[in-house]
């Protein structure tokens, strides 16, 4: 292994563990990727060949229903890997979902000779791999008692704040937030009006300000009051 090469091996601490011998192998046996935003990394029905794991921007994984509404199911952000292509390449069965770079994105590939070597191998890659696994689960699992239980308006709110981060607009469609939250976008149009009525947003075409973060902060918290 070239000096150097392997850098990116110490941005997932999982893997810092290695012995130097496998840091080679794993290095040797994969390559960085680039892929510009808007581009499908996987579809229903493709085979899972290689384990992604995300140097920089985002891919956003959602699944289709049969009545064509899509639902948003997780995102992989940078020093993370995809815990569906996990499951994909553990069980050799084919992606039941999307996944869409939404930034652009740079990745490093693992292809399914040398993940199932080091797998095979190494007690330290397997729990890399299972601890993400096993994180991202409860994160499923969370998402379920969401869209079950919680109210649609708390939700919104949370989403809101989520994707605002520390700023005040986020650019987004009625219908992208729809798709995030698994809802019709007639939904979020009414519920936006409602937070727009209470001074907490203003609407433009393809954004929301957020201008009254203390209410929709206050809403998103009482989630956990229930």
């Amino acid at each position: 292994m070239a000096a150097g090469a392997g850098e990116w091996i110490e941005k997932f601490a999982g893997l810092k563990r290695l012995p130097q011998d496998l840091k080679d192998d794993l290095v040797d046996g994969s390559q960085v990727v680039s892929v510009p935003a808007g581009t499908q990394i996987f579809a229903p029905g493709q085979s899972a060949d290689n384990l992604l794991l995300l140097l920089d921007g985002t891919v956003r994984v959602q699944q289709r229903s049969e009545t064509g509404r899509e639902v948003f199911l997780y995102r992989v952000h940078a020093g993370e890997s995809c815990v569906l292509t996990t499951a994909c390449m553990l069980a050799f069965e084919d992606y039941s979902a999307d996944g869409l770079a939404e930034t652009d994105v740079t990745a490093v590939a693992i292809p399914r000779k040398t993940f199932d070597d080091l797998a095979a191998r190494s007690a330290v890659f397997r729990e890399f791999i299972f601890k993400a696994y096993s994180r991202r689960i409860t994160d499923l699992f969370t998402l379920i008692d969401d869209i079950v239980f919680q109210r649609m308006d708390v939700r919104l709110a949370a989403r809101l704040l989520e994707l605002a981060g520390d700023q005040d607009t986020v650019k987004a469609t009625h219908q992208f937030l729809a798709t995030e939250l698994g809802t019709a976008r007639e939904v979020i149009s009414r519920i936006l009006s409602e937070f727009q009525r209470r001074g907490w947003v203003e609407q433009a075409r393809g954004e929301v300000r957020l201008v009254g973060r203390v209410g929709l902060e206050r809403l998103a918290k009482s989630a956990g009051e229930r």
